[in-house]
């Protein structure tokens, strides 16, 4: 960090490219009831998940937290992170009891300036392949990361 709190903007460009440990993620059938449940939604047939498992899914399989996200970007606190989007492909139906191999990276990485702000936006993006290696579904998330002049 800078004197004045915020990282350099070299450090936060160089984030493109930088890769989770990636893994494995089985969306147990408790897991999907509470989800779909959680929504006001009636069970899928056929062991189908609830397409919310992505919010958190792709983030676990790929070995890393929603601290770490933070802390990559080295967020100011809790409080200066926005959400810009949530953007899902879904190219095959999610499955409970199906294991996931989960691939993630941060594919952008800048900063910005408006005329009231200054931000870095992150995308992160999270890849999800079936047992027998077809693409299921990816999950591109961008974050903006506020920063003050302290």
């Amino acid at each position: 960090m800078t004197q004045t709190g915020i990282p350099p903007e070299s450090e936060i460009r160089a984030l493109v490219g930088h890769e989770f440990p990636g893994g494995d993620y089985t969306i147990a059938h408790w897991e999907n009831f509470l989800l779909t449940e959680c929504t006001g939604a009636e069970p899928l047939p056929d062991d189908l998940a609830h397409p919310v498992a992505l919010f958190h899914m792709p983030i676990l399989g790929a070995r890393t937290s929603i601290g770490e996200m933070f802390a990559l970007g080295q967020a100011e606190s809790d409080f200066s992170i926005g959400i810009e989007s949530y953007d899902w492909e879904i190219h095959r139906p999610l499955r409970e009891e199906l294991t996931y191999k989960v691939t993630g990276r941060i594919t952008e990485s800048d900063r910005r300036q408006d005329s009231t702000r200054t931000y870095d936006r992150i995308q992160f993006q999270f890849d999800l392949h079936d047992p027998d290696g077809t693409h299921a579904a990816r999950t591109t998330i961008t974050w903006t990361y506020g920063r003050s002049s302290k």
